[in-house]
């Protein structure tokens, strides 16, 4: 190296220097950050609001978000941000959120997007049994998955909304990547595990690259990640996390057809957001068996000029031919046009839930 490139930038020294200074004050500013935050939480409990405002933390970060300059990307400065508020809500009253497990599931794995990994995270078997811990208080939160953007709607989740009245108080987008992860190279793949919904998104992959292999479903990728650690010639389709966490070697990476995969989890539980500007709103009806019902309920949304995201039917629980709509539209319930147009809903209706208003979800890595 020559002089004039030996002498262009600082030293080591002088960089470590200033990074030691940096840290230091990183370290004051952080825990002036969690007292003021704990402060801030016991203010607004003695004023009769909640110790958590989940909404008002999502707009915090939104806004540093806007403020960005780099050389932190979106994804790199949320995760840190979510975290900070992980710890210093931990730290006022510990919280517990309820998923479908097991550990590094995909809905493991929107917990920690929403919440933090310092946060108290219970697997449960089901998705039921998710709705069933929110309810009876077992858990402040839960986190369901709802729609993905290759299989469309989680049934079991609307099913759920159905027979539960809960409230849905946020939501998460899950950039969805599939690994094929083994402890053998792919020459000697013999079976390919996985829950039913991570196969059909890789299904062109898994047709032209292991075309003879047999694939067997089950409850879940996290349950897969554990069969390929120990059966021979086993290897699993499932996230980056579930085969760091068991050992496993990443045959392949993105293996998913859709490489704009996106899974969509509701957050069940807790206290209704207030309005952001960024809301959208979840209600579920049922209509009157009569010709134009349908329309006529769908009339009140273009009458009221609101935009509908997303539209599903489904079967009523326990009714033969009776069908409930699922609607989710941009605004706050709140709002003047999305509280008319409801008004009108409810009389074009034989039932009308409004299941929440909250912030919509940003993607996340």
């Amino acid at each position: 190296m020559s002089k004039k490139n030996a002498n262009s930038g600082p030293s080591a020294a002088a960089a470590r220097k200033e990074l030691e200074r940096v840290d230091r004050d990183l370290l004051k500013l952080i825990s002036d950050r969690t007292r003021i935050t704990q402060k801030l939480a016991r203010a607004r409990h003695q004023e009769g609001g909640q110790l958590h405002d989940m909404s008002e933390e999502d707009g915090a970060i939104q806004k540093l978000l806007e403020q960005n300059k780099g050389p932190l990307n979106e994804a790199g400065l949320r995760n840190i941000w979510r975290e900070l508020q992980g710890q210093a809500r931990a730290l006022v009253q510990p919280q517990r959120i309820a998923y479908l497990g097991p550990k590094f599931s995909y809905s493991h794995l929107a917990g920690i997007a929403k919440f933090g990994d310092s946060t108290d995270l219970l697997p449960l078997a089901t998705i039921k049994a998710v709705f069933e811990a929110v309810s009876v208080g077992e858990v402040n939160y839960g986190i369901v998955p709802i729609e993905n953007s290759t299989d469309g709607r989680v049934v079991d989740t609307l099913d759920m909304f159905a027979r539960v009245p809960l409230q849905i108080t946020g939501e998460v987008q899950l950039k969805i990547h599939h690994c094929l992860l083994g402890k053998c190279v792919r020459s000697q793949i013999t079976e390919v595990y996985s829950k039913p919904q991570a196969l059909s998104q890789c299904r062109d992959w898994l047709a032209k690259n292991l075309p003879s292999i047999r694939t067997v479903e089950v409850t879940s990728t996290a349950t897969a990640a554990q069969i390929a650690v120990d059966k021979p010639g086993a290897a699993a389709v499932a996230s980056y996390e579930a085969g760091l966490n068991y050992g496993l070697n990443v045959i392949d990476a993105n293996i998913e057809d859709n490489k704009n995969n996106v899974t969509r989890f509701a957050v069940i539980g807790g206290e209704a957001p207030k309005r952001s500007g960024r809301d959208k709103t979840s209600v579920m009806f049922a209509i009157p068996h009569k010709p134009g019902a349908l329309a006529d309920a769908m009339a009140v949304f273009k009458r009221g000029g609101l935009n509908m995201t997303w539209i599903e039917s489904f079967p009523m629980p326990n009714m033969k031919n009776e069908y409930l709509f699922f609607v989710e539209l941009e605004g706050h319930q709140a709002d003047s046009k999305v509280k008319s147009a409801l008004a009108a809903l409810a009389k074009k209706t034989d039932k009308l839930s409004v299941l929440g208003s909250y912030p919509k979800g940003a993607a996340a890595d």
